[in-house]
């Protein structure tokens, strides 16, 4: 039963840490500030639809694109951990990135700068090309979509996980997530490296 599980499990994980659901969380409630139940409704529909739209998309033709310009798995993956690992450092630092991008309110910000690049960004776009050459299309399907339940359900309660957590709470879980990617890139860098040897 674990066996036939596994592919999920691992290709679930580091798709949960990239897309950071709970980490988006501060940033959806600064955003949407004083707005009413009704429009953080349709703001919630926008960002996961926009996201999971991004993240399938360059699922399906990402493969098609490198072939395109001659790039192969293995360089994708030691340049794709080399950016996870430059993006999860930025965002460990003191002066978290994403806090840049709530400056102003603004009436599609469902789809940016939620739907991307804070839900699906170059993270959650290089971890699904990845994953999906090492475990397939179906494990790495299943796992996306049920990452962008989960966006979904923790941006609906929000308000309920703020209270839960704290705004300190989130930060420590963010951090955790931050080194969980870094480590994550690393582990891509070691694998491409190892891949283009064999080769």
């Amino acid at each position: 039963m674990l066996k036939v599980l596994e592919p999920y499990i691992l290709t679930f994980i580091p798709i949960f840490v990239a897309v950071d659901a709970i980490g988006n969380i501060p940033v959806f409630v600064s955003l949407t500030e004083g707005f009413s139940k009704k429009q953080r409704r349709r703001i919630i529909i926008e960002s996961t639809t926009t996201a999971a739209f991004m993240a399938l998309l360059f699922m399906f033709i990402g493969k098609w694109v490198l072939r395109m310009l001659s790039i192969t798995i293995s360089d994708f993956q030691i340049a794709g951990g080399a950016l996870l690992f430059v993006i999860a450092a930025r965002l460990l630092l003191p002066g978290n990135q994403k806090m840049a991008l709530t400056n102003g309110h603004d009436k599609d910000l469902g789809v940016f700068p939620l739907g991307t690049p804070l839900i699906t960004g170059p993270a959650v776009l290089t971890t699904t090309l990845i994953l999906l050459d090492t475990y397939g299309l179906i494990s790495t399907f299943v796992s996306l979509v049920v990452n962008m339940l989960i966006v979904w359900l923790s941006l609906a309660k929000a308000d309920l996980i703020m209270k839960l957590l704290g705004a300190g709470g989130a930060r420590a879980f963010s951090k955790v997530m931050y080194i969980l990617l870094a480590a994550i890139a690393v582990m891509m860098v070691r694998r491409g490296i190892t891949s283009s040897f064999i080769q």
